[in-house]
């Protein structure tokens, strides 16, 4: 098969390599997909500059998430699954023209469904359902802040919170990202490049505080918005965006910058912390992972959850699409077509 694989870290145009490697097959209660293409993830960009821990040291081959049709079925799997077209979450591989993974992070879709439509409600889709439906449910009238809302995760955590009838304010960077949330629902907007989104944040709400905040970026907007939450208040940490820069003493700084948090304060205050990370989902509780991505699959199709998908780039051209996505100068969903 042919697979890109991460020869060492740093930059992606540099360390992946297009290779032609040997075909996996799958393990007992596994499914091996011969791939049609494969989504990014901001995961991904961490994992090639060596900053995401829990990806394997190189060489190897990263990836999330793919579309394709299940090509093979492991001892303990329902055969009906053979054959059929498959959105599917990977523990690594993805990257690949061949994907085995846990067939319990599989989900049959119609032949219809568009690639990067499809892909948008993987390791994506399940993460927002999982934050906004299930850990943290959002409720009628709810402030709802949400980071890179113009993102993979953040524009289906904005959908699904006007959904659900919640005041949200969205942030984001540049007018078409604006025009965009707006276009979504979105009651407010916030230009992080027009000053720092707390100020902007803090004259909108008034008097008031926030009731959630999805974070996907730490550091120094942690305590930001925990200084924005009200009584009953939940900070959902899902991402890291602010690490992304610095190697060793960016993360020292990004760690130091999200400060110390004392239990009983949390208490007193009646407020939240809930760290995501749906890589520790998968291992432990694997259906509810599936469900949550069958819950945003069944929203897609309903017609309300509608994610938006860059234009979809080549096998060839990956590196390029990972140096888009970590540019934060994508909008939506990017994928990657085999």
């Amino acid at each position: 098969m042919k697979a890109w694989q991460l020869t060492a870290h740093g930059d992606p145009t540099k360390v992946l390599a297009l290779r032609d490697l040997p075909d996996p097959a799958p393990k007992t209660g596994e499914v091996l997909i011969r791939s049609e293409g494969f989504g990014l993830n901001y995961a991904d960009v961490m994992a090639v500059k060596g900053l995401y821990r829990d990806a394997p040291p190189p060489p190897c081959i990263i990836g999330y998430e793919t579309v394709g049709r299940v090509e093979q079925c492991g001892e303990g799997v329902p055969s009906d699954l053979s054959g059929k077209r498959v959105l599917a979450m990977t523990r690594f591989g993805g990257y690949a023209e061949l994907a085995c993974t846990d067939h319990r992070a599989v989900a049959e879709i119609p032949e219809d469904m568009g690639l990067g439509e499809a892909l948008a409600m993987a390791t994506q889709g399940a993460t927002a359902w999982y934050m906004a439906m299930v850990t943290a449910p959002l409720q009628t009238g709810h402030r709802v802040l949400v980071h890179s809302a113009a993102g993979g995760v953040g524009q289906l955590l904005t959908q699904i919170a006007v959904r659900q009838r919640c005041e949200v304010y969205a942030v984001a960077s540049g007018a078409e990202k604006m025009d965009y949330l707006r276009s979504l629902g979105a009651q407010h907007v916030i230009d992080r490049g027009q000053g720092d989104y707390r100020d902007q944040l803090q004259q909108l709400l008034g008097k008031e505080r926030l009731d959630s905040s999805f974070n996907a970026v730490g550091g120094t907007t942690f305590k930001k918005d925990m200084s924005l939450l009200g009584s009953g208040g939940k900070v959902v940490l899902f991402g890291g965006a602010e690490r992304g820069a610095g190697g060793a003493l960016g993360t020292l700084r990004f760690v130091w910058n999200m400060g110390l948090v004392i239990p009983i304060f949390l208490m007193m205050q009646s407020k939240s912390i809930i760290g995501v990370n749906m890589l520790r989902m998968s291992e432990h509780r694997p259906v509810l992972v599936g469900a949550c991505m069958q819950g945003a699959l069944a929203a897609m199709r309903e017609g309300w959850l509608k994610p938006k998908v860059h234009q979809l780039f080549s096998a060839e051209e990956l590196p390029q699409a990972l140096a888009l996505l970590g540019s934060g100068k994508s909008m939506g969903k990017v994928a990657v077509r085999w």
